[in-house]
C-alpha cells in the first residue's frame, strides 16, 4: 500500500469514527461506482469526487424521523415497495383490465414520477456543487444513482452522449433495485421491469443537457436476462435505435410515454375548450332564434283571427319548448352522450322554419336511422351547427313566391362514411365566386365544424346549392 492509499484509508476510518461517535453508522466502500469507457474515464474521476464529496455529511436523528446528505433531507424505502409490491398491487386493483393493461397503467405512474425525481435531483445537485458544465453535470448521474442506491452503471464502448438529438447511452445496471426485488421476491416476469431506473436516469441526464431524453430497458435480469440492459436517446430517435439492435429479435419494446402523454393531455384540454365553444354557440343561437320567433308570433297575432292566433301560439310554443330543453339539456348537461340525430336536425330546421316563409318552402327529410339514432354528442354538436349555418341561408335563398322552393336535408351513411347533404333550388352562386373560400361565402365556421369531424365538404351551385359534407364512421364511436 502507497502513501497516498494509506491517506485514503485513514480518511475513511476518521470519517467512519465521526460518525459513530453522533449515533449513525454509514458503511461506505471505497472503490468506483461506474464503469465507462476509456475515453469517458477522466471525466467520470472528477465527478466522484464532487458526489463522494456530497454524500461525506450523512446524518440521522431517528428521534426526529430525519436523514439528511448535505443538509438535504432524505428518505428510506423499500425497494421492493418501488418495484415488485407496487406492480402487483397494482395489477389486482386493475384487474378488471386484464394483466396486460394493468402493468401498463403500473409502468407509466412508475416512469412518470421517476424522470420527474431525476429531473429534480439533478437540478438540486447541480445547484449545490456548483456543476455548470454540461458533460459535468451528466457524468455525475450514474455515481449519484450508485451512492443512492438505485444501481451500479456500467457505460457501454458504443455510447455516444452527445448535447443534441443524435445522443444515444447504452448502459447496464448490474445490481438493480428492481430486477433484484423481483428476484428476490421468486416471482416470474415475461417482462422488463426496471421502471424507475429508466426514468430517474433519463430524467437526470435530460436536465444535464437541456434536451428531451427517455430510456427503455431492452433485457432484464428478472426475466432471465443476462444484464438489465437500456438505450437513453432522443424521443424522436429512440425506435430507431431499438430496431437496430440485432439480439432482440422480433420483440416488440414499448417506449415509455412521459412525453406523448402529455401531448395527449394538451389535445384532450383543447377539445374541451372547443366543445365548450361550441356548446355556447348553440346555446347562443338557440336564443337568438327563440327571440326572432317571440316577436313573429306578437307579429302574426295582429293580423288572424283570435282562434288561428291560439292555435298557432299553442303549437308553435309547444315546438319551442321541446326544441328549447333539447338545447339546454346538451348546454348544461354533462352526463350526455348520446343523442338522436335525426330529432336533432329536425327540431334545428323546423324551428329556423318558422324565421322565414315556411308556406312557400317545402322541406324533404331523408335519414338512415338505425345509423344516427344513438349519436356521439361530440360528434351531434357540431353536425347540429353546420345544419343550422346552411339551412339559414338555404332557407334565405330558396325561390319564395316565384315558384315553390324546395330544402332538402339527407343524413345517410354510405361506405364507412356519414353524409350530411343540404340541398335547395335557390338562385346559387355567381360563376366568379371561389368555392374555395369559406369567407367568400360566409362559411367560416362550417368549414372550421367540418374540419373538427375530420371531414370534408364539396360545395355544388348548379339549379341552386347543393352541401355534401362527409365525415367517418370510425371517428364517431
Amino acid at each position: 500500500m502507497d502513501i497516498s492509499e494509506l491517506q485514503d484509508r485513514i480518511a475513511f476510518l476518521e470519517k467512519e469514527n465521526r460518525l459513530l461517535r453522533e449515533g449513525f453508522t454509514a458503511i461506505i466502500s471505497q472503490g468506483k461506482t461506474v464503469s465507462v469507457p476509456d475515453q469517458f474515464q477522466a471525466v467520470f474521476e472528477d465527478a466522484e469526487k464532487i458526489v463522494a464529496l456530497y454524500f461525506e455529511e450523512l446524518k440521522a436523528d431517528p428521534t426526529q424521523g430525519t436523514i439528511e446528505i448535505n443538509d438535504e433531507r432524505y428518505v428510506l424505502m423499500r425497494a421492493s415497495s418501488l418495484s415488485v409490491d407496487f406492480l402487483t398491487k397494482i395489477q389486482s386493483l386493475y384487474a378488471d383490465k386484464g394483466e396486460e393493461e394493468a402493468f401498463v397503467i403500473g409502468r407509466n405512474f412508475l416512469f412518470d414520477i421517476a424522470h420527474v425525481i431525476g429531473l429534480e435531483d439533478a437540478k438540486n445537485f447541480h445547484q449545490r456543487m456548483n456543476v455548470e458544465d454540461p458533460i459535468a453535470k451528466l457524468s455525475a448521474g450514474p455515481i449519484h444513482f450508485a451512492y443512492s442506491g438505485w444501481a451500479y452503471v456500467d457505460i457501454l464502448p458504443e455510447s455516444s452522449p452527445t448535447p443534441d438529438t443524435n445522443f444515444y447511452l447504452k448502459y447496464h445496471h448490474p445490481y438493480s433495485f428492481e430486477a433484484d426485488s423481483w428476484i428476490k421476491s421468486g416471482q416470474q416476469t415475461d417482462k422488463t421491469v426496471c421502471i424507475m431506473n429508466a426514468g430517474y436516469s433519463s430524467g437526470w441526464c435530460e436536465e444535464s443537457f437541456g434536451i428531451p431524453l427517455t430510456a427503455v430497458e431492452i433485457s432484464c435480469r428478472a426475466r432471465g436476462d443476462e444484464n438489465c440492459t437500456f438505450i437513453m436517446a432522443h424521443p424522436d430517435k429512440i425506435n430507431e435505435y431499438i430496431k437496430s439492435e440485432s439480439s432482440l429479435g422480433d420483440k416488440n419494446y414499448e417506449v415509455p410515454l412521459f412525453f406523448e402523454r402529455q401531448e395527449a393531455e394538451e389535445k384532450i384540454k383543447q377539445s374541451l375548450h372547443e366543445k365548450n365553444i361550441l356548446l355556447k354557440e348553440v346555446h347562443h343561437r338557440v336564443k337568438n332564434n327563440l327571440q326572432i320567433i317571440s316577436s313573429l308570433l306578437n307579429l302574426q297575432s295582429n293580423y288572424i283571427s283570435d282562434e288561428s292566433a291560439s292555435f298557432l301560439f299553442k303549437e308553435t310554443q309547444n315546438r319551442i319548448k321541446t326544441l328549447a330543453l333539447v338545447h339546454e339539456k346538451l348546454y348544461k348537461s354533462e352526463d350526455v352522450q348520446y343523442v338522436d340525430l335525426k330529432q336533432y336536425v329536425k327540431s334545428i330546421v323546423e324551428l329556423l322554419s318558422y324565421s322565414y316563409n315556411k308556406e312557400y318552402i317545402d322541406v324533404e327529410y331523408e335519414f338512415d336511422d338505425e345509423q344516427i339514432s344513438r349519436f356521439d354528442i361530440d360528434r351531434a354538436i357540431p353536425c347540429g351547427l353546420i345544419v343550422n349555418e346552411i339551412v339559414s341561408n338555404a332557407y334565405k335563398h330558396a325561390f319564395p313566391k316565384i315558384y315553390q322552393g324546395r330544402i332538402e336535408v339527407s343524413v345517410l351513411c354510405r361506405d364507412d362514411q356519414f353524409h350530411i347533404l343540404i340541398k335547395d333550388n335557390g338562385v346559387g352562386l355567381a360563376e366568379h365566386v371561389n368555392l374555395e373560400t369559406p369567407a367568400t361565402l360566409g362559411l367560416e365556421l362550417v368549414y372550421s365544424l367540418v374540419g373538427q369531424l375530420n371531414g370534408t365538404m364539396e360545395i355544388k351551385t348548379d339549379q341552386g346549392m347543393l352541401f355534401d359534407i362527409r365525415f367517418p364512421v370510425e371517428e364517431l364511436h
